[in-house]
């Protein structure tokens, strides 16, 4: 689930960090409807990273019958246009050590789906609703930016699944207490960003607790990484509810926080993924799946999850279009 980007941030202020750490894997466990998985410390493993802005990404070779699936319009040009949001979700889609160049397992998969098409990948960072304005105008061809399919989103674009969808409650260290659902929730005080599925899960799960008699919850909107860090270690927040490769990556390279409990964006009967978007019947979304499954068989998306520490979210399989978060939570 994607979070909104901040402005730009000075990277060794927001990481900490040299410009190759050792990053320890995400978790990925989830919950149901009722139930997140608490969580502790990412999984044992380690990855190098690069922050540097050289990233000597992972290449793989042009597919002629899959560029072949590229409209024209795209194949001519040459280029293939992936907006992203970035600055506020390392590893997803952050700036390297210079503050200028994206680096991140999105740019990663977008450089990879490039190469099976033979075009030149043009990136484009941008707001997180900008994102989509720019795909409802044609002025991008997709959207590789943490995106989760909705039944909503559906509506009006196509998807290409890529990865597992987990969101994860991250709290100061030591701070005591799991979340495991709804009522473990209540009276806290959580951040969250604003337009995201984390905050209709939050939000719901408040109005699910009012219900039943039980606190709301206080929602706390922040746009800027360094903004809910802050409350998290003053104590103005008890938790924030974001992505889980973020917490992840957050808790495991800074040691100032930790992963109190995690959930699948999905729900109880559905697992949440993340794809590739682009606008519905615009002929991309063939080649994109096309694309993203050549590179899963061939174990350079593999090679891709691993470098940032992702593996847990791989999917077997890209798939088009597949059941969405529904508009409503119960």
């Amino acid at each position: 689930m994607p979070s909104r980007p901040a402005r730009r941030p000075a990277t060794a202020a927001v990481l900490g960090l040299t410009a190759v750490l050792v990053l320890s894997a995400c978790g990925g466990s989830t919950g149901g409807a009722d139930e997140a998985a608490p969580g502790g410390a990412p999984r044992k493993g380690t990855a190098k990273v690069d922050l540097s802005p050289d990233q000597k990404r992972i290449r793989t070779p042009k597919v002629t019958s899959i560029a072949a699936l590229v409209p024209r319009k795209i194949r001519e040009s040459g280029t293939l246009d992936i907006a992203n949001s970035a600055g506020a979700a390392p590893p997803l889609t952050f700036y390297a050590t210079d503050d200028t160049t994206v680096i991140g397992v999105e740019p990663d998969i977008a450089s990879l789906i490039a190469d099976v098409l033979g075009l030149k990948l043009r990136s484009h960072t941008v707001d997180w609703a900008n994102i989509f304005v720019g795909l409802d105008s044609g002025k991008y061809d997709a959207g590789v930016s943490n995106i989760t399919v909705t039944e909503e989103r559906k509506e009006k674009y196509d998807f290409a699944t890529y990865r597992l969808d987990n969101l994860a409650f991250e709290a100061k260290k030591g701070s005591g207490w799991t979340v495991r659902g709804p009522k473990d929730v209540a009276g806290r005080t959580i951040g969250v960003s604003s337009g995201t599925n984390q905050e209709k899960l939050l939000v719901t799960w408040s109005k699910r607790n009012v219900r039943k008699g039980l606190e709301a919850t206080d929602i706390k909107y922040y746009d800027k990484p360094t903004d809910y860090y802050l409350a998290l270690g003053s104590g103005r927040l008890d938790a924030y509810l974001g992505p889980n490769p973020v917490a992840a990556y957050h808790s495991a390279t800074t040691g100032q926080s930790e992963i109190i409990g995690t959930y699948s964006g999905g729900g109880a009967s559905l697992q949440g993924k993340i794809a590739a978007t682009t606008k519905k019947d615009n002929g991309l979304v063939e080649a994109l799946h096309q694309a993203l499954n050549t590179v899963i068989r061939n174990g350079t998306y593999a090679k891709v999850l691993k470098r940032w520490g992702l593996s847990d979210e791989a999917v077997e399989t890209s798939e088009l279009n597949p059941k969405g978060l529904p508009k409503t939570n119960s």
